[in-house]
């Protein structure tokens, strides 16, 4: 998996640079699960080069989410891309994580 982290006062920036499916789900899993360590106070995850999730990606999510609230992170997505977007918007999942969605002004939605 390739992904690129920055890290500031406990705040950890990490942008995802593949694809969130099972094809690189368990390299993933342990990468994301990695950056859950006891200094992190927030995880920032980019998902905006995400070009393609299942559901074994959206099953990362929900882990990730989970061992948040369990480890007592907090954890932000950020910058979703359109296949994140129409994922969540299809299972109603936007106000289970939280954050604002912003859809860009030049999406083609098919």
């Amino acid at each position: 998996m390739t992904a690129k982290a920055k890290k500031n006062d406990g705040i950890l920036q990490l942008s995802i640079k593949d694809d969130m499916t099972i094809y690189n789900a368990e390299a993933l899993k342990e990468t994301l699960l990695g950056y859950c360590r006891p200094d992190t106070r927030e995880l920032q995850l980019d998902l905006s080069a995400v070009a393609e999730i299942d559901s074994a990606g959206l099953q990362l999510l929900l882990l990730l989410k989970a061992e948040a609230q369990r480890r007592g992170f907090i954890l932000r997505l950020l910058r979703h891309s359109e296949a994140v977007i129409e994922v969540f918007e299809l299972l109603k999942l936007g106000m289970y994580f939280g954050d604002p969605i912003v859809i860009p002004a030049n999406w083609k939605k098919s």
